[in-house]
């Protein structure tokens, strides 16, 4: 099985995760435009069994996702960059695709919470666009 390794900006806290991820997905709703700075979020979705912080401890942010159920924000507390969201309504991780050491190899499979996105923001081409998530996610 393959390993993928990640870390934050300063290097202070590195991830590790076996196996191909279940899903990625460009998330564009308004929590994660706030947390990126940015008008999305590119999330790779890992079950949680798969994923492992091997250096250092995260501090956490919580919030309460649509489901009613916490999502769990792991970021570093010196440099701040989030390398993934517990979803835990999923039993997932969302892994931040640009904390990635390697993360050539990934594009996102979908796009969620498009109605929530910026009129600015630009959509790619070829890949599902949902206005929150898609009926068999929820």
């Amino acid at each position: 099985m393959k390993k993928y390794k990640g870390k934050c900006g300063c290097g202070n806290i590195e991830y590790c995760f076996e196996g191909e991820p279940i899903n990625s997905a460009f998330c564009y709703c308004r929590e994660c435009q706030i947390h990126t700075g940015s008008d999305k979020w590119f999330g790779l979705w890992v079950p949680i069994e798969n994923f492992n912080f091997i250096k250092g401890t995260p501090s956490n942010f919580t919030r309460i996702g649509d489901s009613g159920k916490e999502m769990n924000h792991k970021f570093c507390n010196d440099c701040g960059t989030t390398l993934s969201v517990e979803v835990t309504v999923g039993h997932f991780y969302s892994v931040a695709a640009s904390t990635l050491n390697d993360n050539g190899g990934f594009s996102p499979a979908m796009a969620i919470y498009a109605a929530s996105a910026p009129k600015w923001a630009i959509f790619p081409e070829g890949i599902p666009k949902f206005d929150i998530l898609p009926p068999d996610l929820n």
